[in-house]
């Protein structure tokens, strides 16, 4: 009987170490295109951000690693511009960092337009890289591959 109780407490700490070790992920991603007139559409990369986290902006501030996006080569689409940022924008000064940082809390829109060359349907293909901080800590910069169906016609 003391091994299955020895036996059982050993595995139930296990357990809950290991439950305690998973990565948090505080920021879930959609990824959408908007028509927006006959070649042209808005690419929307939204993150939906956990209560209490942020994730910062393209122009971060010094010291955090800034919302980045690369685009993938494709013939039939051309960027129109760089990516704008949809959200509230908040700024503060960071101890930490010794730096005004600017972030975004609960949701952001990144939005990219494209000019498509051809009336086929395509793909948008890219990764984003992002970090998110709460005020206990940050998790170390994540890089995110995308990809976006872009209909024609």
């Amino acid at each position: 009987m003391q091994k299955f109780i020895f036996s059982f407490f050993t595995a139930f700490i296990f357990f809950v170490q290991s439950v305690s070790a998973q990565i948090e992920n505080p920021v879930s991603w959609t990824y959408t295109a908007k028509k927006i007139s006959a070649k042209s559409y808005e690419l929307h990369i939204t993150a939906t951000i956990a209560d209490k986290w942020h994730i910062y902006a393209q122009n971060a501030g010094n010291g955090p690693e800034p919302t980045s996006f690369i685009f993938s080569k494709n013939p039939l689409v051309k960027l129109d511009g760089s990516v704008k940022e949809v959200g509230k924008l908040e700024t503060s000064y960071d101890p930490n960092f010794k730096s005004t940082l600017r972030f975004y809390s609960n949701k952001v829109d990144f939005v990219q337009k494209i000019n498509l060359k051809s009336s086929a349907s395509t793909v948008v293909k890219g990764t984003m890289t992002y970090m998110v901080c709460n005020d206990k800590k940050c998790l170390p910069p994540k890089d995110v591959p995308f990809s976006i169906k872009v209909a024609g016609k």
